[in-house]
């Protein structure tokens, strides 16, 4: 679907063009108008003139004492013509510009003093624009009427409107992309608040913001205090429900654990048998527990998790507490952490990942534990390796399932790589589980669209 700007632009266009077509028919019929006024005065003279110097002779017959004024009326087909009709005698009088052609003039009537206008046929095949005026003139034998007439070429009036037409066509064309710029200055003045709404949503989708607080015009601001309400309203349902769900997963584990102590008394009883059934379903509902739990607790969408986490302070932070455990006590950590660097996951969601990929190769290692971050292109690497037995090229696949446990002598529910995986799944992060050439484990999960504040 086109955009706003977009459909504001071609709406300007064509209304641009639209208006600027008038303005240039109307324009060029204006100055066609004013023109053949003009002719018309013109010929209205030089009837007038050729009036003043028509004389009769002896016998009667009309003739012109003196040519008008005007170079045309003597250069054949010069354009400019004058013709007079004597009813009486039957006599044509022509200019030298008619040379040997002769007006076609309408035989209908005219009423004395009155002007008439035509179109009509002229020398070598040009139209002319005839004005004719009947005069009635003192003759020897008493008043006779003369039609007189006088015709320009019709190009003339033609070429001088394509003329103009043609000469205010840069004009209207400039003015119609300054019409265009101006509509779209506008469109960028009105639509700065919107552009504006944009950015603050962003800024809350990114978790930098949690509502929208911009000054916004009062035509936008009901539709960005709804948009607060909702985002309000919305925050409080999502930490109700994961409250919800946390809540009923602990009530849980009481019981469950109240059971697991009822299977150790049947067990002490040698009810064997059926301890070792209450523990089997304990242990699996347990299970079910700790993974409901640790789903409450993830973001349920990257756009609502509560902000960016700081990759080395929790890496950091997670490394410190392990080292205090008994596993961890006994490792060499070597780490290799970049300052600065921010991936749009949740933080508690991206300790987690730290947490369970770290918890694991406290777990298996032998001796040393390596742990990277760095930032290439845009995308966050986390690298944690180990030099423990690491896993058989079978198992490798199944390491991302449910309540995958390699070995039940070490502690731990199975559940880590699965919740690394559905946050991984959840944010479009690449997570790579696989042994080391040299020995040991190597996971590794990409974070992209992840920034550097550091110094390069």
């Amino acid at each position: 679907m086109m955009s706003l700007h977009g459909r504001f632009i071609l709406t300007s266009l064509i209304a641009v063009s639209i208006c600027l077509a008038a303005a240039a028919i109307a324009l060029v019929q204006i100055f066609a108008d004013s023109y053949s006024s003009r002719i018309q005065n013109e010929l209205t003279g030089h009837i007038n003139r050729l009036a003043a110097v028509i004389r009769f002779s002896a016998d009667g017959r009309t003739q012109v004492s003196a040519n008008p004024e005007g170079d045309r009326f003597l250069l054949p087909y010069g354009g400019l013509y004058w013709q007079i009709d004597d009813p009486f005698k039957t006599d044509v009088l022509r200019s030298p510009s008619l040379f040997d052609y002769a007006l076609l003039l309408p035989v209908e009537p005219h009423p004395v003093g009155a002007m008439h206008q035509y179109r009509l046929p002229g020398p070598e095949g040009k139209d002319v624009l005839v004005q004719e005026r009947v005069l009635l003139l003192a003759a020897p034998e008493g008043k006779r009427p003369l039609r007189i007439a006088v015709a320009i070429n019709a190009d003339e009036v033609d070429g001088a409107r394509t003329a103009f037409a043609l000469d205010i066509l840069p004009y209207l064309g400039i003015l119609a992309v300054l019409l265009v710029l101006m509509s779209i200055g506008q469109l960028w003045v009105g639509l700065r608040p919107l552009d504006h709404l944009g950015r603050d949503l962003e800024a809350v989708r990114n978790r930098k913001a949690i509502g929208l607080t911009g000054s916004y015009p009062r035509e936008v601001k009901p539709l960005v205090d709804r948009l607060n309400a909702l985002l309000e309203s919305q925050a409080v349902a999502i930490e109700k429900a994961r409250g919800r769900a946390s809540d009923l997963a602990h009530g849980l584990k009481t019981p469950l654990t109240v059971l697991a102590n009822n299977a150790l008394t049947l067990r002490e009883r040698g009810e064997i048998e059926i301890a070792d059934e209450l523990d089997h379903l304990t242990e699996t509902m347990l299970s079910h527990v700790e993974h409901e739990l640790a789903r409450a607790r993830i973001s349920p969408t990257p756009e609502q998790r509560s902000g960016d986490a700081d990759v080395q302070k929790i890496v950091g932070e997670t490394i410190r507490m392990l080292q205090h455990t008994e596993a961890g006590e006994r490792l060499i950590w070597e780490t290799d952490l970049e300052k600065g660097v921010m991936v749009p996951i949740d933080p508690h969601d991206f300790r987690e990942i730290a947490g369970n990929l770290l918890e694991n190769a406290s777990k298996w290692a032998n001796s040393r534990v390596f742990v990277t971050a760095a930032y290439r292109g845009d995308q966050c690497r986390l690298v944690i390796e180990d030099d423990g037995p690491g896993v058989s090229t079978e198992q490798l696949p199944e390491l991302p399932g449910r309540r995958v446990r390699l070995d039940r002598l070490k502690p731990g529910s199975g559940l880590g790589l699965a919740i690394v995986s559905e946050i991984a799944d959840l944010y479009s992060l690449t997570l790579i589980l696989e042994n080391r050439s040299e020995g040991g484990f190597h996971a590794e999960i990409v974070c992209p669209d992840a920034t550097s504040s550091a110094e390069t």
